[in-house]
């Protein structure tokens, strides 16, 4: 189910202004996995022990995307996604700031003075050894620490092995669902990959051969897709929890040449047009097939569902 979010979400770092003493982190937490949650369960920790509220601060769009000009990144979550991922762990204030040149060039010491003490009246952050930030990367953790002390604000690095789980589970979350091993996927993340879009009008063949599908359009172009294939997947729509088999390619055995993310929902025959529907990757079936006639692929889509089926009532 659909769930209102909680926490305060501000979309600059000058829209959020403090009175009260703030415990901050910032990254890009794309995919929100378990290493993640562990940086987000430290600073909920450091709460209780310090009374401070709890900010994160992430960037939108991707740093990468700004100074590398590098429009093939495909990211794991789109930002609403990644909003609503925080939100689960109880974090008092989100800021999602647009990451600009303009951004990218305050200096480490403009960054440390005017978002981090000014906005964010901070009394502690956590962050990574390796952590570099301001103009050309130029400081690292050593600076923080010392702009700590002319500042009045503590430190907390997060270990190496710590920020090893961050970016090599980022690696094996993207590597896994290129090769559509997304049960591996889910062991990293914690829970379903998930991919969300609008219902829009396809060829309706599906409904000619007794599995009508709904067409996803994802509009965010930098979101990953699962590699072509045919999956068990969770779907919500109209704020009610479903289950399907997703199919992402081509369908070839109709002549299709276009890339699509179809769904057809079990046991539902509500018209779902325009509605915006997530779909949580739970297994592979197969790849997808060129079948010689309608027949043949109607025989192949009966042994999806049974497969699914059966795959669900191990895990309900």
């Amino acid at each position: 189910m659909e769930k209102t979010v909680k926490v305060n979400v501000f979309n600059s770092v000058q829209s959020f202004k403090s009175t009260q003493k703030t415990i901050v982190t910032l990254g890009t937490f794309d995919g929100m996995h378990i290493g993640h949650q562990a940086i987000l369960n430290k600073l909920k920790l450091q709460k209780k022990i310090y009374g401070y509220e709890t900010l994160v601060l992430t960037f939108f769009p991707h740093p990468r995307m700004v100074l590398k000009t590098d429009h093939q990144i495909s990211l794991l979550n789109t930002i609403d996604e990644r909003i609503k991922l925080i939100d689960h762990f109880g974090i008092d204030h989100l800021v999602v700031q647009e990451f600009t040149q303009d951004f990218a060039n305050l200096s480490a010491e403009e960054f440390v003075k005017t978002v981090l003490v000014d906005q964010f009246n901070i009394g502690k952050i956590i962050i990574g050894y390796d952590h570099r930030f301001g103009k050309n990367r130029s400081a690292d953790i050593h600076d923080l620490i010392e702009f700590g002390k002319k500042y009045h604000f503590d430190v907390e690095q997060i270990s190496a092995e710590e920020l090893n789980d961050v970016s090599v589970s980022s690696t094996k979350i993207r590597n896994a669902l290129n090769v559509g091993n997304v049960a591996l996927a889910k062991t990293y993340l914690g829970y379903p990959y998930m991919v969300s879009g609008k219902v829009v009008s396809g060829k309706q063949l599906g409904r000619t051969i007794g599995y009508p599908t709904a067409n996803i359009h994802v509009a965010e172009d930098y979101k990953l897709i699962p590699t072509i294939g045919v999956y068990v997947v969770g779907v919500t729509v109209k704020g009610e929890d479903y289950y399907g088999m997703l199919s992402v390619g081509t369908n070839p055995t109709v002549g299709g040449t276009e890339k699509t993310v179809e769904v057809y929902i079990f046991d539902f025959n509500d018209t779902i047009y325009d509605e915006e529907i997530t779909v949580r990757f739970l297994k592979k079936i197969r790849d997808e097939e060129h079948f010689g006639s309608i027949d043949l692929l109607i025989e192949a889509l009966k042994n999806d569902e049974v497969f699914s089926r059966n795959f669900l009532s191990n895990i309900e």
